[in-house]
């Protein structure tokens, strides 16, 4: 089996399939060959799993003209060129740790040690700003993210506020409000209604580069 550290299980298996199975289709498969081929009972649960490897630039997203599922260039050429396990944690853009900034979605691909991640599906963002630096997160650490809908208090999170803005900071949650907490003093926390603010994860790791910054 490949191993994409940053897949869940369902993806990889799926992702697994497909590099596999490439000379058993004609043409790309359908949603409905895949689930038949794979003995999947439920279209729609593989048609979420096709959209993470959309998302991780593995599988090329549909358009009018191309029918089927089909694998990117990426996904091709890591395998023939047996760089499968190599590939890394996806890299998606800034994160703000002073005002927020909208986390911009590039893929890109970084490595990550086992130790700085978890077993869940994970992602890299670059932190600008100092309102986290009590915490010992600097502007231009990168910090690996749990990709998770859900958090505890206290924990430092990707939180998306109404839905374009992306910010690195603690979070509290009443049922009244969500807080979301700076590490630095001289920086105020930010107070919204709980349906203005989706966790987008939450942080798991951190690395930090003393030769340059980006």
């Amino acid at each position: 089996m490949n191993d994409y550290s940053f897949l869940t299980r369902k993806q990889q298996d799926v992702l697994d399939f497909l590099l596999e199975s490439q000379s058993h289709f004609v043409q790309p498969p359908t949603l409905d060959e895949l689930c038949l081929a794979m003995g999947l009972k439920s279209r729609g649960s593989l048609h979420k799993h096709i959209h993470g490897l959309i998302q991780a630039g593995l599988v090329e997203a549909p358009n009018r003209k191309q029918r089927g599922v089909r694998l990117t260039q990426l996904a091709l050429k890591t395998q023939s060129a047996g760089l499968i396990d190599d590939l890394g944690v996806p890299f998606v853009g800034a994160i703000a740790a002073g005002l927020p900034i909208e986390a911009v979605e590039n893929v890109e691909y970084m490595q990550v040690p086992a130790q700085l991640k978890t077993e869940n599906r994970c992602y890299i963002l670059q932190v600008k700003g100092d309102s986290m630096i009590d915490d010992g997160i600097l502007d231009g650490d990168w910090v690996v993210i749990e990709q998770r809908n859900n958090a505890n208090n206290g924990d430092i999170v990707v939180a998306l506020i109404d839905k374009t803005e992306a910010t690195l900071k603690h979070i509290l949650q009443t049922p009244r409000e969500t807080i979301l907490i700076p590490a630095n003093q001289n920086v105020q926390p930010m107070h919204f209604q709980p349906h203005q603010v989706e966790v987008q994860g939450v942080l798991v790791g951190q690395m930090r580069s003393y030769t340059k910054k980006l």
